[in-house]
């Protein structure tokens, strides 16, 4: 892991990026965490490649392919934004260092049992990836992970469905995609692929594991050369032990049709994972490199940069915490190998009730409004019936005029309007019996008007 540089974004979707874990052919790949402390590898496209809305299209296809991949033999997929300026795509992280790496830097070449274990872990990886209907095209030892629990096959950026449409391989006509040295003749050729091109492939790395070389040699000679021997030469054997000489050599068959299906391979080396399936040695140099995992640190975000606000979530800090430390000092935050820890004490401690919503200084109740605008109502009412009844000429000793209906009327609608309930926006709605009040005074209203309607106009 190399500490990220100042070009490197500090976020890539809901990640923080705290390293950088290497870079391939379409972008580049980051350790990142989430705001709950999971650790991803999240692997960014180059910007020149996500301005190509031919690439965005493969991208997206592979992606949603790679989803049904389960994470049993290889990395899963956890998250990804395809439509993002930068697309990229966030996968479990495999602590674990590469199968090139162990062979050509850490260890040597892998003792047999250790070999067998691997064809068995390698072969039900590519089941897997074939039961999804995909073919992985970049099969090599640089995307094989070595952990304790057995081999994990990487890289969802090469991977892309079987096609099956009739526009079509998804790969443009003569294009190559793999690694020389790592590919089958097939894709030297330029053929359609099938599952059993993995095969293959899987035969040159069991070779590389088990040797420390390439059954075909290097690229010192010119990549031409080194294709020509994939795809007519034999392969150089010389090395790999006699229990998977005959294994290795059948998946290194030039015709497709006589290698061993992927299940044929797991029955041929046993289904079951050796415990340890790796050297003391080995399996001491991974416990240093996950213990090392669990301390690293992330750098501090760059002043420059805002970084943007998380969503609040409570912490649940120790009695001891709390007398130990003033009221006003935040906790610290929880290292990430905490973080399911909290999350567990976090949803056994009980819920405190919702406090009541208090009005903000200055405002009057939300009851006020309801009931002045019912008491202006049912007062319009009451004066519209004093123009219009006779009765109450007579009680009074007033004669009115005969044009006092027209104002009757109107004053009956305005009295109808004003009690109509309304809310303004952000304002709690008033309590019940106040809205039922105010329907009544609506209801008066609407009714002294029918009547206003009805009388005689002389």
């Amino acid at each position: 892991m190399d500490p990220p540089t100042p070009e490197d974004p500090d976020r890539i979707g809901p990640f923080r990026l705290v390293a950088r874990l290497g870079a391939g052919g379409m972008g580049r790949v980051y350790l990142g965490r989430s705001d709950l402390g999971r650790t991803v590898a999240v692997k960014a496209v180059r910007a020149e490649y996500a301005a190509d809305a031919e690439f965005r299209r493969r991208f997206a296809h592979e992606v949603a392919a790679a989803r049904r991949v389960g994470g049993t033999w290889t990395a899963a997929v956890l998250d990804h934004d395809t439509e993002a300026r930068v697309p990229w795509v966030a996968t479990q992280y495999v602590a674990g260092p590469s199968l090139h790496d162990v062979v050509t830097r850490d260890f040597g070449p892998l003792p047999e049992e250790s070999v067998h274990a691997l064809a068995g872990g390698l072969a039900r990886a590519l089941g897997d990836i074939h039961a999804a209907g995909l073919v992985h095209r970049d099969l090599k030892p640089a995307n094989v992970l070595v952990t304790v629990d057995g081999p994990r096959v990487i890289d969802f950026g090469i991977a892309r469905a079987l096609e099956t449409l009739a526009e079509g391989p998804l790969t443009r006509t003569g294009a190559v995609v793999g690694s020389p040295g790592f590919m089958s003749p097939e894709q030297v050729r330029g053929q359609r692929l099938t599952p059993a091109s993995d095969v293959f492939c899987l035969g040159s790395v069991l070779a590389f594991a088990a040797t420390g070389r390439s059954p075909f040699g290097t690229a010192d000679s010119g990549p031409h050369a080194l294709l020509f021997r994939v795809a007519e030469e034999e392969p150089d054997l010389d090395g790999v032990p006699a229990s998977l000489l005959t294994l290795v050599r059948d998946c290194l068959h030039k015709d497709p049709a006589r290698r061993p299906a992927p299940e044929h391979v797991v029955a041929r080396v046993g289904d079951a994972l050796p415990r340890p399936w790796l050297p003391g040695e080995l399996l001491a140099d991974l416990g240093r490199r996950a213990a090392r995992l669990l301390d690293f640190a992330p750098p501090p975000p760059r002043p420059d940069t805002a970084p943007p606000v998380p969503t609040p979530t409570p912490t649940l800090p120790s009695p001891a915490s709390l007398s130990a430390q003033p009221a006003a000092t935040p906790p610290p935050p929880a290292p990430a190998s905490l973080s399911a820890h909290l999350a567990a004490q976090l949803a056994a401690a009980p819920t405190a009730p919702a406090a009541p919503p208090v009005p903000a200084p200055g405002r009057r109740p939300p009851f006020v409004g309801p009931v002045v605008r019912t008491a202006v109502s049912l007062l319009l009412a009451t004066l519209a019936l004093l123009l219009t009844d006779p009765s109450f000429e007579e009680a009074l000793g007033i004669a009115w005029t005969d044009n006092v209906r027209p104002h009757a009327v109107v004053i009956t609608v305005l009295g109808a309007l004003v009690a109509v309930p309304w809310r303004p926006r952000g304002r709690p709605r008033p309590v019940v019996h106040l809205t039922v009040a105010s329907a009544v005074a609506v209801a008066c209203n609407v009714l002294m008007l029918i009547r206003h309607l009805q009388l005689p106009t002389g």
